[in-house]
């Protein structure tokens, strides 16, 4: 009984310990609670009076600004005028190596092979020569018998005079057998056909040597030793180091710029007389780009039907010269060509960028842009070229601008860089590139 009392007492405490708990634990979230919707109304109010009180921004007016433009000054001077062009390097001197006899070869020069070198009348190839050596002596004693009939008929003659003489002094035979005269002339004629075979045998004796009379780089080869050739067979062929040429299309006004025709068949001078105009061989070749000099000494003599264009041969003397690791220049390379053409005086060069419409620019003087018409002389991928000095010193706009109206106003750089020095050419360079 007491132990049951005992228990029923222990729950009753159990029950108010567990109330207490919950009790404290609702105060603590109500405080919370009301301590968090007291910050965020905080929060609001203050939100809405920085709202109530922020003042609108006020607006400006700015002023409105004349365009930037960038501007050249140009220079007037005597400009060098270079006509650029391009073209494939080919031998002047090309041959096919034939023999002009037939017979077994017995011996090869070491260097005919593709890309061999070979020095002049240096001995290409040996064809047996004993046959025609055996025909030079057969015609060697064909030519002194003939001798020897001629001189015999030439003693009998002599004798027949004399007989005559002591027969018939002081008068002359009536027939020219008496003194042997046909026969005479019979052995003569002999003596010179067997002495033009003599000299045939022989000239087919020297022709089994075969050599060529210039330096030649072998290009292609189709001989062996103790191989039978005959007359007419290409055994190789072969080109002249002396000297390329390079055949240059050119526009017909192009060819206004340099004398094209001074030293050619259509002028009055000797073609040899002069080398011709000069010219510039650039070239990329063995990882890096080499130049060679040359000059123009003739046109091709016609115009092309389908491009309308006319092309000129600059030569290029020694292209095998190697001069500070240079290589050779080879044929088959593609190559740009610069030809020294005639000084257009007191003239200025444009940039391309600054010619507007075809004809136009736009010049800056003050703050004032104008716009003017050129008479153009020449143009070229750089630079269009106007024979005026009254542009010297001018500065010209070679920037952009999507509306432009005669006499507005425009903005420059404080200071103008004189640049006119570099014109005559493609860039910095006068001498460089230009284009047809």
């Amino acid at each position: 009984m007491q132990n049951t009392e005992y228990r029923i007492q222990s729950l009753e405490r159990q029950r108010g310990a567990s109330k207490h708990r919950r009790f404290h634990r609702t105060g603590r979230g109500l405080l919370q609670a009301l301590l968090a919707m007291v910050i965020v109304g905080a929060g609001i109010a203050g939100a809405v009076i920085f709202i109530k009180l922020k003042r609108p921004p006020q607006r400006k007016e700015q002023a409105a600004q004349a365009p930037l433009v960038e501007v050249m000054q140009l220079q007037s001077k005597d400009i060098p005028m270079v006509v650029q062009g391009y073209g494939t390097v080919s031998p002047k001197v090309q041959v096919d190596i034939i023999p002009e006899v037939a017979g077994k070869v017995v011996s090869i020069h070491p260097e005919l092979i593709v890309g061999g070198l070979i020095r002049a009348n240096q001995k290409i190839l040996q064809i047996d020569p004993r046959d025609y050596e055996l025909a030079v002596r057969q015609a060697e004693a064909a030519v002194a018998d003939a001798r020897v009939k001629l001189e015999t008929e030439q003693a009998e003659a002599e004798v027949a005079r004399t007989e005559w003489s002591q027969l018939h002094p002081d008068t002359e035979p009536t027939s020219p057998l008496v003194l042997r005269e046909p026969q005479i002339r019979k052995a003569k004629a002999m003596l010179d056909s067997s002495e033009a075979q003599l000299a045939t045998a022989m000239l087919r004796l020297d022709r089994t040597s075969l050599s060529l009379p210039f330096d030649a780089l072998i290009t292609t080869e189709n001989v062996d030793l103790g191989q039978y050739v005959v007359m007419g067979q290409s055994l190789a062929r072969a080109y002249g180091t002396g000297s390329v040429e390079i055949e240059v299309p050119l526009k017909d006004s192009e060819l206004a710029w340099f004398d094209v025709f001074e030293n050619s068949i259509f002028s009055d001078g000797d073609p040899n007389s002069a080398e011709g105009t000069p010219a510039e061989v650039i070239a990329d070749f063995a990882g890096a780009e080499h130049t060679w000099k040359g000059h123009v000494v003739r046109t091709v003599g016609q115009v092309d039907r389908t491009s309308r264009m006319i092309s000129v041969v600059v030569e290029v003397p020694e292209p095998f010269d190697a001069l500070n690791g240079r290589p050779p220049l080879l044929p088959g390379v593609f190559a740009e060509v610069l030809i020294q053409g005639n000084t257009l005086r007191n003239a200025v060069a444009v940039p391309r960028d600054a010619i507007r419409e075809g004809n136009q620019i736009w010049l800056v003087n003050g703050n004032r842009l104008g716009i003017r018409p050129l008479k153009i002389v020449r143009v070229d991928k750089s630079f269009a070229y106007v024979a005026s000095d009254v542009l010297d010193k001018a500065n010209v706009v070679i920037s952009s601008l999507d509306a432009v109206i005669d006499g507005m106003e425009v903005r420059t750089e404080a200071d103008v860089t004189p640049r006119g020095e570099q014109a005559g050419g493609d860039g910095d360079n006068p001498d460089k590139p230009e284009e047809n």
